[in-house]
């Protein structure tokens, strides 16, 4: 007995015509979206301060009423954490949709995710739920269920428990499950999309993914026969590795252990997952905090030619009076410039400047007034890429932890009952687990100065204020010298930022991974913008292109 789960969202935004794609391509038992982040929860939650009937992701809304009657006629269940805020809203928008396309649909929702009035100084605080919310409402008939802040795995473990007829206990099987989910709720990154050897395949317009799913918690990663993009071992470790960390990968149902996982081909554009193992989850759930942390401002100057350091110290220390109240003043020298450059644009480097304070005046008129008027009287070609403006707001993410019976979970049935979901029968606090055994070092041969891409991938993303990259060796033997030269020091060598922050190494042999998780990197988390690439998207290609001594045998 197979269930076979596509996803067509993986975040607010993603292709739009991505749930029409999943529905026509083929055969599909249920269709997940993931259309919740971090900064997506900051995003409806400002939206909630302006109407407090919104709160949800109205694109999901228009792509039903393109899709509602094909999902209906081909027996495929909906499921999404559309809901966002206002799971009851969205739940109720999607009835009245089907009501007026006469579409005969069973609407369910899942609400308990929302403690913002436990927490009130924040703009939103929601706790990250299980599946088994989601498993109640389709054991009960529902054929769309839409849901608030679960984790994205849950999109998975709750059709499964439901189809499979799971209990709380089944730790491996649901852990499998939360695996596959992993998998599928970034969409197009598990089918070649910001794939670090992209050009093994055609990723124009790659395809989204889907599991089929088994009943012992195995599956096989596949997509549609002839979309885009391809489905390999490599794709799918890189998003096993994608905003994890260690061996325990922790959750409301079950803490699956990635270092149980092994993948191979099994066939084109299909690879299968098996010998997932799991464990009771932890007594706490993770509850995501968004609050408004103060007003932002920033300009940035265009230095051009010679002298670009006196450049940059002279409009400093121009600017410098203007910025005496600001909480907090970033300056960043990015030198794009080259000597002898072929055109301007080559010929500049890039002074940034980023004010925070809690008072929009400090960084708005105070600020703006500072920059434009150095127009005519600071450096030779003077000029900022877009002039400054008031000053807007900007988010920070915190997380804390409550017990599971700090949450009121319900399912919200179609026809109006509401059904309580209990918490997790059995947990376990995490206990650390010890770093596996390495494999034999490769014996002692010629080196060649090189980019460490050209032997590994990788790749990174975001956790609040953190950063992950998991870099992953495509053979037996160039993993035999990742393991032992990609160190944590060696880490901290080749990206300078992380060297006052603590990095973590964690060690996965089945996947032929290292998992670095850096502490801090990202401030105050995505909605800070601490760094020039607040999300750390393009971390694991800056390690990629960093060059080390790598034995020719690899290259």
């Amino acid at each position: 007995m197979t269930l076979r789960i596509g996803n067509a969202s993986g975040f607010y935004g993603d292709r739009f015509d991505a749930m029409r794609e999943m529905l026509t391509g083929g055969d599909l038992d249920v269709l997940t979206g993931d259309y919740l982040a971090e900064l997506t929860m900051l995003i409806l939650g400002r939206d909630r301060l302006k109407d407090p009937a919104a709160g949800y992701a109205r694109t999901f809304l228009r792509q039903l009423e393109d899709c509602l009657g094909l999902a209906h006629e081909r027996g495929v269940k909906i499921v999404a954490n559309a809901g966002g805020l206002n799971p009851a809203g969205l739940a109720d928008a999607v009835r009245a949709l089907a009501d007026r396309l006469g579409i005969p649909v069973r609407v369910a929702h899942v609400e308990g995710d929302d403690l913002t009035a436990a927490h009130p100084h924040s703009l939103a605080a929601h706790a990250y739920l299980g599946g088994f919310g989601i498993a109640a409402c389709l054991r009960a008939g529902a054929d769309v269920v839409v849901t608030g802040r679960v984790t994205d795995a849950a999109l998975a473990t709750g059709p499964a428990a439901a189809h499979f007829g799971w209990k709380e206990t089944d730790h491996d099987r649901l852990a499998g499950a939360v695996v596959a989910g992993h998998v599928l709720e970034c969409g197009a990154q598990a089918t070649g999309g910001n794939y670090a050897f992209f050009r093994d395949g055609d990723v124009r317009r790659p395809g989204f993914p889907l599991a089929e799913l088994h009943e012992d918690g195995g599956c096989v990663i596949t997509k549609h026969p002839g979309t885009g993009g391809f489905v390999d071992v490599g794709t799918v470790t890189a998003q096993l590795l994608y905003e994890t960390a260690g061996a325990q990968y922790a959750g409301p149902d079950v803490t699956a252990r990635l270092d149980t996982v092994r993948l191979r081909q099994d066939g084109p554009d299909r690879v299968r997952i098996e010998g997932v193992r799991g464990q009771a989850p932890p007594p706490t759930l993770k509850v995501g905090l968004n609050k408004v942390g103060g007003f932002r401002n920033e300009v940035v100057f265009v230095l051009t030619g010679l002298d670009i350091e006196a450049k940059a110290a002279l409009v400093r220390e121009q600017m410098e009076p203007a910025l005496g109240k600001a909480a907090d003043v970033r300056w960043e020298l990015v030198r794009t410039d080259r000597p002898d450059a072929p055109s301007e644009e080559t010929a500049s480097a890039l002074l940034r400047l980023v004010v925070r304070d809690p008072d929009q005046e400090v960084v708005g008129r105070a600020l703006s007034g500072a920059a434009v008027e150095l127009a005519l009287a600071s450096y030779p070609g003077f000029h900022v890429l877009a002039p400054p403006e008031k000053g807007s707001p900007y988010g920070v993410f915190e997380e804390v932890y409550v017990p599971h019976g700090a949450v009121d979970h319900v399912a919200v049935l179609h026809d109006g009952r509401r059904v309580p979901v209990p918490p997790a029968p059995d947990t376990a606090v995490l206990d650390e687990v010890p770093e596996p055994p390495l494999p034999e070092p490769l014996p002692p041969g010629p080196t060649r100065h090189a980019p460490l891409g050209l032997v590994a991938g990788a790749r990174s993303g975001d956790k609040g204020g953190n950063a992950n990259v998991g870099v992953w060796a495509r053979t037996d033997d160039a993993w035999r010298w990742l393991a032992h030269e990609l160190t944590t020091d060696r880490f901290r060598e080749l990206i300078p930022e992380s060297r006052p922050l603590k990095v973590t190494r964690h060690v996965l042999p089945n996947l032929r991974a290292l998992n670095f998780v850096v502490e801090g990197i990202l401030g105050a988390g995505v909605a800070d913008r601490h760094r020039f690439d607040p999300q750390a998207k393009a971390l694991g290609e800056w390690l990629r292109s960093r060059h080390l001594d790598i034995p020719e045998a690899l290259l």
